[in-house]
């Protein structure tokens, strides 16, 4: 599997010294599993919070879901000892917060020294600092295990002073802004959390504007989001007939050489080609996931 194919629709957060939940997220049909140290765990229980993450980790059980840790940031008591503790945890990523510099992946990545090359860094982007910088943070993913960042607007709403709404209007410069850079420089991206897990009608209406975002998926603070998360950023039956259709018709004998093709009244680029088995591979992968859960 390419890494940018793998199903990142739903990441759902876990509180990491919640045993019942952290059991909980082993059955549940969440693409990842963030187990967190950070802001749903008080300061009192942040070093036993550490010690059952990584043996939540160790135990396993996750199955084809990707396990991710979100530490506490270098600017804290616990930041450093999470990072130097997760480099031999077996997790697939750690997630470290409120990144606003390139500065800050390094400091990260210099304190993964130790970790297998396959420990991913993820980083969230949720301060005002870091967003004249998207484009040299984003950068650093050349150089570095950055491979996935992951949107905060809760604090970014906090250091702006900006009222959240349904539309999200204050953000979606940001929001856009965020997107471009991680394309530019090949990274996953991941929308923000939705607080309102209880409406699960204005989560969708979200999860719907995050996909026409752009993003890969959306992190997620509630086991209910979990279905029409993956439901937005799964492609739908029409995007995959299209995709086909457009595939198909770059297949055909006549079609040998050229660069543009007239397909059911729409002219279609190589371009939309690339997209169009982008799309169907990525459809494969969400039905080998399902089967995998199900145990077919």
């Amino acid at each position: 599997m390419i890494a940018s194919d793998r199903p990142r629709r739903s990441a759902l957060y876990f509180p990491a010294n919640n045993a019942k939940a952290v059991a909980k997220a082993r059955t549940l049909p969440a693409d990842v599993v963030i187990l967190d140290l950070e802001d749903s765990v008080a300061p009192e229980m942040k070093v036993q919070a550490r010690e059952a993450a990584l043996a939540a980790v160790k135990e396993g059980g996750y199955g084809h879901r990707e396990v991710v840790v979100r530490a506490n940031g270098l600017d804290t008591e616990w930041g450093l000892d999470d990072l130097v503790a997760l480099a031999g945890s077996g997790a697939d990523a750690v997630l470290v917060p409120k990144v606003s510099s390139p500065e800050d992946i390094f400091a990260c990545q210099a304190a993964l020294e130790a970790a297998p090359e396959n420990l991913a860094l993820w980083a969230m982007i949720e301060t005002c600092a870091s967003i004249p910088q998207l484009p040299a943070i984003a950068a650093t993913a050349a150089t570095t295990r950055l491979s996935t960042w992951v949107m905060g607007v809760n604090d970014l709403a906090k250091e702006m002073r900006a009222t959240q709404t349904p539309e999200r209007t204050a953000f979606l410069p940001v929001l856009t802004m965020a997107v471009i850079a991680a394309r530019a420089h090949g990274l996953v991206i991941l929308d923000s959390v939705c607080n309102e897990f209880r409406d699960l009608d204005a989560f969708s209406m979200e999860a719907a504007q995050g996909e026409l975002l752009g993003f890969d998926g959306k992190s997620l603070i509630h086991p209910d989001q979990i279905e029409p998360c993956n439901a937005a950023f799964s492609p739908s039956t029409e995007a995959l007939r299209w995709a086909n259709a457009i595939i198909e018709a770059f297949e055909q004998p006549e079609a040998i050489g050229k660069g543009v093709l007239r397909v059911e009244g729409k002219m279609v680029e190589r371009l939309h080609l690339v997209d169009a088995k982008r799309i169907t591979r990525f459809a494969e992968t969400i039905a080998l996931s399902a089967q995998t859960q199900s145990g077919i």
